[in-house]
């Protein structure tokens, strides 16, 4: 089976020791270093902008995941990019112009992610799908960490791999949202390549040892 990229949500950490929490993912076995920001409009709550992505690339020494649920994000993406975004991931239902969302993406050289939410069908994506790098499947819905996760997730994550692999395209699936060691498997055997943990990995008594579980699951 392949190995897993494993994106630690760092929404679920302890902000008041920021530097040491991101410094443990740095020596984990974490491959990307999630960035959830909420903007109280498109989701019913708030994170952070701009200067908390500063803050966490001041000393990250792994590619920043932006998870962008916004509205209007086209506003944002380039100030994200200048904070120490690697990965940019816009919503689907917030683009209504998402070629030229991920056309803004790929001309700032970070890679372009689309945000799908769990009422929302993946073939929607085909026509567009040589253009997006990631995929990000909520597999809860967004605002909030902590929820259960969907189990229609599971379908849908099969159904997106079909379409990528179907148009050969490189596109990553990316799963956000009440992720465990308990589905972590039946996720990746389903087409998922990188999984995003927040509460599980943060919450748990050695963040790095759950980390570890998780990548070699």
């Amino acid at each position: 089976m392949k190995t897993p990229f494993i994106a630690p949500s760092i929404l679920a950490a302890d902000f008041a020791n920021i530097q040491s929490e991101v410094e443990m993912l740095n020596t984990s076995e974490a491959d990307w270093i999630h960035v959830d920001v909420m903007d109280g409009v498109f989701v019913p709550n708030i994170s952070f902008g701009i200067p908390v992505c500063k803050a966490i690339h001041r000393y990250a020494k792994k590619p920043l995941d932006v998870h962008l649920m916004i509205e209007k994000p086209e506003n944002y993406v380039e100030k994200f990019k200048n904070a120490g975004a690697d990965i940019i991931s816009v919503h689907y239902e917030a683009c209504p112009h998402l070629h030229r969302n991920l056309q803004q993406l790929k001309d700032l050289g970070v890679q372009a992610g689309v945000g799908i939410n769990p009422h929302t069908r993946v073939n929607l994506l085909r026509d567009i799908i040589h253009e997006i790098d990631l995929v990000c499947l909520m597999s809860v819905n967004p605002g909030f960490g902590g929820q259960s996760f969907i189990n229609g997730t599971y379908d849908k994550v099969r159904a997106l791999r079909n379409i990528i692999d179907e148009a050969g395209a490189g596109t990553k699936i990316e799963v956000d949202g009440g992720v465990t060691i308990d589905n972590a498997k039946q996720l990746l055997d389903a087409g998922a390549d990188v999984l995003v943990a927040g509460s599980f990995v943060f919450r748990s008594e050695n963040p790095a040892d759950t980390i570890s579980r998780l990548k070699n699951v």
